[in-house]
């Protein structure tokens, strides 16, 4: 026997098929059938399609274990793994070939799954112009058309790199890699996925959405999904890729021809996930740092998301500055590209009043020794400076503890960082999202909610 995870729901009426949820673990009893295959899953026993689940390579009793067992099935055994290459393959190479099918398996379904959304639902959508207008068929669908095309040329990049003769020796990294910048396409799908459920959620309680949707489902003959789970796949697959290399590196030699591209390859994809998880959430963080800029008062100015999109760091400091090297008591708000201070209300703590701010692309930070600063005859403790380009400006700021201070500069030092990052990513928010945001923040701010909740809830952002 075998285990196998369900890719797909099985929703079946039929007491002789068995019913799965996607994510699942099956025991598989008899897989001689290629279509269907009869397995366990608790105490529940029954057909199953086998192109709903794919083989768990990470089995549940110990790999060498597993290895072991395989190694001590007879030649010609249908419970043989190794058989589909022939008597002699070591087992490591026999699981790189069962992970290259796989991978190469899922990948052509994946574009049956894309090519069926398109043609068997925005196709259809499209012709219905009384139901639906295009701003609605993008909120629903996000890019799905941008990711079918890129995946039919992402597939056809594999197809060329897999030995179909000798699986183990395909050398499919060199895909991965070649097309890690493409892959953060899915970044605006992921983006949109919350939207797209929401607006489905609306239509789905008309009658006349959900006989739609299904005559489209049963015309492009798709299994019993509803659009909803159809959507949620491309989200699934992103994350999937790096499981999957991972899997395909466990058993692939060093040697192996395709080793340092696999290497490369997972490390890309696993990037590719992190940029796409963290787009993710800095979209789900501006909208309360508009509420945050819609609580402060006597704001001046330009939005703050006109040019940033994160807190990076927050706190109390010192601020002295030239000509009178007056102290002042600030909060200060380090954002991507500005510093943005505050005054605190004498009686009400939890009310700021825009005080100011500072162009990060402008300036100059500086560690100041503690003693007597020479600019601003001022002696200082816990200080840094700073400076601007120009050189007409000096801001001097001090922490109440040498911790904080440092803090301070690798907050600093993390802004930086983060810019050059977005520059090349590409990173950006669009204008619309920012309106929206903005909007929100107006319709959102009661004059009842007491200012310092929507100070605590940015402070979370970082």
């Amino acid at each position: 026997f075998q285990w196998v995870c369900a890719l797909w729901d099985h929703v079946t009426m039929d007491d002789q098929e068995l019913g799965f949820k996607a994510g699942d673990v099956i025991e598989v009893v008899d897989a001689t059938n290629k279509e269907w295959w009869w397995g366990r899953v608790l105490d529940s026993e029954g057909w199953f399609p086998a192109s709903f689940v794919r083989l768990r390579v990470n089995q549940d009793e110990p790999m060498d274990d597993y290895l072991a067992h395989l190694d001590g099935v007879p030649e010609g055994s249908g419970a043989s793994v190794g058989r589909s290459l022939g008597p002699g393959l070591p087992c490591k190479e026999q699981m790189r070939a069962n992970v290259i099918n796989e991978i190469m398996s899922t990948e052509r379904d994946y574009i049956k799954h894309l090519k069926d959304i398109c043609e068997g639902y925005i196709k259809q959508c499209r012709k219905r112009t009384d139901m639906f207008n295009e701003e609605q068929l993008r909120m629903i669908f996000g890019n799905i058309d941008e990711l079918y095309r890129f995946q039919k040329k992402f597939l056809k990049a594999l197809e060329k790199k897999f030995n179909k003769e000798q699986p183990h020796l395909s050398e499919i990294g060199s895909c991965f890699l070649e097309n890690q910048t493409e892959f953060q396409i899915y970044s605006e799908y992921c983006n949109n996925h919350p939207n797209a459920c929401v607006q489905l959620s609306k239509l789905m309680k008309i009658k006349k959405y959900v006989f739609f949707f299904e005559a489209c489902r049963l015309l492009q003959k798709m299994i019993d999904i509803s659009l909803d789970g159809f959507l949620l796949t491309p989200v699934q697959k992103i994350c999937k890729y790096p499981l999957q290399l991972a899997e395909l590196l466990k058993y692939t030699n060093p040697q192996h021809r395709d080793y340092k591209d696999v290497e490369a390859a997972l490390n890309a994809m696993k990037n590719v996930a992190r940029l796409i998880n963290e787009r993710k959430r800095r979209l789900e963080n501006i909208d309360k740092i508009a509420q945050w800029q819609s609580a402060i008062e006597d704001w001046e100015g330009d939005d703050i998301l006109s040019r940033s999109s994160d807190l990076i760091f927050s706190g109390d400091l010192t601020k002295i500055s030239q000509p009178q090297a007056k102290n002042q008591q600030r909060m200060f708000f380090l954002f991507d590209h500005q510093l943005v201070f505050c005054k605190k209300d004498l009686l009400r703590r939890d009310i700021l009043y825009y005080k100011g701010r500072m162009d990060m692309d402008q300036m100059e930070v500086v560690d100041v020794e503690d003693g007597k600063d020479k600019d601003l005859n001022v002696t200082v403790k816990n200080a840094l400076k700073l400076v601007s380009l120009a050189g007409d400006e000096v801001h001097l700021l001090c922490a109440k503890k040498p911790e904080l201070k440092q803090r301070w500069l690798r907050a600093f030092a993390d802004e930086r960082e983060q810019v050059q990052h977005d520059f090349e990513t590409g990173f950006s928010i669009t204008e619309l999202q920012k309106k929206q945001a903005m909007q929100n923040a107006s319709k959102s701010h009661p004059a009842g909610k007491p200012k310092g909740d929507l100070f605590r809830e940015i402070s979370h952002c970082q």
